[in-house]
Parts: C-alpha cells; structure tokens; sequence
C-alpha cells in the first residue's frame, strides 16, 4: 500500500524540501502543500520510469555530496590561481579517456555532470557502449594522474551507490 502511494520516497521528500526552501517561509499550510506536490507529482509521473535505478548504499551519497563540494572548492581556487598567474604557454589543456567500470546509465550520467561541475573539467563525450568517458582538461601536468583521481574520488563511490 505504501509503494503504491509512495512510489518515489527519496523524491516525495526531495520535492518537499524544495518546496519549503522555495516558499522561503515554513508554516503547516506550506508544509501540507508540500507533502501534496511531494505525493502528487512522483505518482503522476511513475508510469514515466519503469527501470528506476535502484540505489544499493544511499548512505554513501552524503559522503559522495562531501567529497565533491570540498572538490569544487579547491578546483575554484586552482583554476583561480591558474588564470591569474599561469602564461597560456606554460598551460596543458588535455584530453582524457576515462574508462569506466560503471554500467549504470544513472551512474555515469552523474559521473559526467559530477566532473563538469568541477571547475577546470568538462565532459564532452560517453562511449556509445558506455565504456569511456571523453573529459578536457583545462590543465593537466600529469593526465594519468587527473583519471585515476576521478576513477578513485567519484567512480568508485558511484559503484558502490548504484552498483
């Protein structure tokens, strides 16, 4: 009776908590309108997503969010320090091919949103297989080090939420 009515949980208190956040303002009323937008729209929806992803350690997405807010706090001072005092010549944007252990297509799409969020990185391209990931660097001394960080940092906490 609870799937049926829940069939999203993590998203019925996702969208409440952004409803509260974009009300700016917590009152019963709000929080009611909340919790029936948070029902609502998971239900109306629910036929749209017939092979949602199954998440295996949710408890390692706050240590995942962690990891990639303190990344892109240094990655904004690097790319700071990068454009205030590196030449152009002395520069070594790259391309790097990352090869992915992951399968999920949830998974790698985070993956890829994860690294474009990081300043100084974008992802450009997926492997139409899914094997590879196409990242620019906008400096990378040591590319081989810059995707072992990223396999290491996000790909292998990827693996353990997704799969």
């Amino acid at each position: 009776m609870i799937a049926r009515l829940l069939p999203h949980p993590l998203l019925t208190l996702l969208l409440v908590a952004v409803w509260q956040m974009l009300v700016n303002y917590v009152s019963l009323g709000t929080l009611v309108f909340g919790l029936i937008l948070g029902i609502l729209i998971p239900l109306l929806t629910a036929p749209y997503w017939p092979d949602r992803p199954r998440l295996k350690n949710p408890a390692m997405i706050v240590e995942f969010i962690l990891v990639v807010l303190w990344d892109i706090v240094v990655a904004n001072v690097s790319v700071a320090k990068i454009i205030l005092f590196k030449r152009n010549k002395d520069m070594r944007p790259t391309w790097i091919t990352i090869p992915l252990d992951l399968r999920s297509p949830e998974a790698i799409t985070v993956l890829a949103g994860t690294i474009t969020m990081t300043p100084g990185t974008v992802s450009a391209d997926v492997a139409a297989d899914g094997s590879s990931l196409l990242v620019h660097c906008l400096d990378a001394t040591d590319p081989d080090a810059v995707r072992d960080d990223i396999k290491q940092r996000y790909e292998r906490r990827l693996r353990e939420i997704f799969e």
